[in-house]
């Protein structure tokens, strides 16, 4: 997968992987080699609803607090660390530069190129770029991707990470951490998914995001608005339980009524389908193509029972629920209550020790 990321300092020393988001902060760090890495970490610390709210750290302080929680839980003893922006906030486009320009040269021309494109000061941007090979429209050039977000926001996340004594090495982009992610296991699908149009699904805990990958390319992007703080809402609602109480009893998939698979369960997962199904025809009717190879399906409401077969029938194409952690060794217990599959971007993150 290509890729990009701010990078503070690189190097192949161990690593967190460590996923900020709005129901819970996720930590993942991997070892041994990148053909065959082993999970040594795995946990989560939960955030109360509007500590970090679209992306944006609102209660600084508690969310430090829960990130020094989370650390003293996991036992790591590493201090550097991978954090990712979500894909809101930060602009990426593709553009053409001369090829053969000196260092200086050439990014006067990036900035120049993507000041075109920013609502704000460049001044007030960090940049990074990833040259993605020559151009395929226009002879003696190069293809470049160009990417942006404001300092603030760049900052916000390496001040969470230093405020609890860890040295921010990269700040990436959830969306690029969660597709270095699942590239792992789209190279198990048949022919190692080259050519094929994958659906990459992240069910999160207020929308849901859909990539559409091919090969190294973003295909088409969308969100939906349903993620899995609506079944929290539902079995609050049917059970008069207050949501925190609602969102343990979920998480535990014990301790609810009888009736709460068929009267609760599976409306959700169908609404949820129907939601996929409705991403999966707008890019149809917006892009050439009129189907999909396979669907993944990431995110901690992915692990429920029986999500794949009931999106499979919703969309008529080939489901499966991506494990990030597929393939590897684990010298890491999962919690009760955690899943693999709400780890994909921290996985991502932490995968990043790997890479130059």
């Amino acid at each position: 997968m290509k890729s990009f990321w701010w990078a503070l300092r690189r190097g192949h020393e161990p690593l967190l992987g460590i996923d900020v988001g709005a129901s819970a902060i996720k930590l993942v760090e991997l070892g041994g080699e990148l053909d065959r890495p082993t999970v040594l970490r795995c946990t989560a610390q939960p955030l109360e609803k509007g500590w970090v709210a679209e992306g944006s750290v609102e209660k600084f302080d508690e969310v430090a607090d829960a990130l020094r929680r989370l650390l003293r839980l996991s036992g790591t003893k590493t201090r550097r660390a991978a954090l990712a922006l979500p894909s809101a906030s930060v602009i990426a486009r593709k553009v053409t530069v001369p090829d053969g320009l000196g260092e200086d040269a050439f990014e006067v021309h990036i900035e120049s190129e993507a000041a075109q494109h920013l609502p704000f000061p460049i001044a007030e941007v960090a940049l990074d770029y990833c040259i993605l090979g020559p151009s395929p429209a226009v002879a003696g050039a190069i293809e470049v991707l160009v990417v942006a977000a404001r300092k603030d926001k760049v900052a916000e996340r390496q001040g969470l990470a230093e405020a609890v004594g860890l040295e921010p090495v990269i700040v990436d982009v959830e969306s690029y951490a969660a597709r270095l992610a699942a590239a792992r296991i789209i190279r198990t699908l048949p022919e190692q998914g080259k050519g094929r149009l994958i659906a990459l699904f992240e069910i999160g805990t207020l929308s849901t995001s859909l990539q559409v990958l091919r090969d190294d390319d973003v295909i088409y992007e969308r969100d939906q608005p349903i993620g899995g703080f609506t079944l929290t809402q539902s079995i609050a609602r049917r059970y008069a339980l207050s949501t925190e109480d609602a969102e343990r009893k979920k998480k535990m998939g014990t301790e609810l009524p009888a009736d709460y698979p068929q009267s609760v369960l599976q409306p959700f997962l169908e609404a949820l389908a129907q939601e996929m199904g409705r991403a999966l025809q707008f890019f149809f009717t917006s892009t050439p193509h009129n189907r999909v190879d396979h669907v993944l399906l990431s995110g901690g409401t992915a692990s429920l029972p029986g999500v794949a077969d009931i999106v499979a029938k919703a969309t008529g194409f080939d489901t499966r629920v991506l494990d990030p952690f597929e393939g590897m060794l684990s010298e890491a217990k999962m919690a009760v209550g955690l899943v693999p599959t709400a780890f994909l971007v921290a996985t991502g993150l932490a995968l990043r020790r790997f890479y130059p």
